[in-house]
Formats: structure tokens, sequence, C-alpha cells
């Protein structure tokens, strides 16, 4: 019982911890004030096309982030299965599944850029 504790604690603290290092630098940015010289505003150049390639970026790089995390999770339940054979499968099914993801997601990459470069 305590050592799922743990595992749990250990789990939150990182996720929270990765949560902190993706934010972080956008409040910073966040602060950022200095017009565009031109004078036409800084969304002037941006078409529904690049706009809507930028947030499938952005998904895509967090359901990416959300997959390394499930293989990180899935390799820690495989390395601390100490013999029990139905943890460790559990955790080489999660170490397959984080990867099939992983392709799924670069592809999905590859077929957004290959989607908004035709359009244009």
């Amino acid at each position: 019982m305590k050592k799922l504790n743990l595992v749990k604690i250990v789990n939150v603290l990182a996720i929270i911890a990765v949560f902190v290092m993706i934010v972080s630098p956008l409040a910073v940015s966040a602060q950022f004030t200095d017009p565009d010289p031109t004078g036409k505003g800084v969304a002037s150049d941006t078409d529904l096309t690049t706009l809507l390639v930028r947030i499938i970026n952005i998904l895509l790089s967090i359901a990416g982030l959300v997959a390394v995390i499930f293989l990180i999770v899935g390799g820690f339940r495989y390395i601390t299965a100490g013999g029990n054979e139905e943890a460790a499968e559990a955790g080489k099914k999660a170490i397959v599944n984080a990867i099939i993801g992983i392709v799924i997601i670069i592809l999905s990459f590859v077929i957004v850029r290959v989607v908004a470069n035709a359009v244009k």
C-alpha cells in the first residue's frame, strides 16, 4: 500500500514538474509589449490555414508530451514489477502503446505539414 502511494506521489510530482517547465517560459513571454514596427499588428499576416496549422501543431505537441509521459510511466512500471508477471506485462503493454502513440503523432505532424503545403 505504501509503495503504491509513493508511486502515485512520484507520478503527480513528475507531471507537475513537466507542467511548470512548459508554462514558465509562456508566463515570462506573456509580458512582451514591443509593437510591430510595420504598424500592421502582430497577426496581420496570419491567414486561416496558418492559424489552423499552428493550433494543430500545439495540440499534437501536447499529445506527444502525454505519450512520452506514458512511455516513462510504462518503463517505471516495468522496472518496478519485481518479478510480478502481470505488472511486468502491464508495463510492456504501456510502453508498446506509448510508442505506437508517438509514431501516430509523428505521422500526424507529417500529414499536417503536407496538407498545409498543398493548400498554400
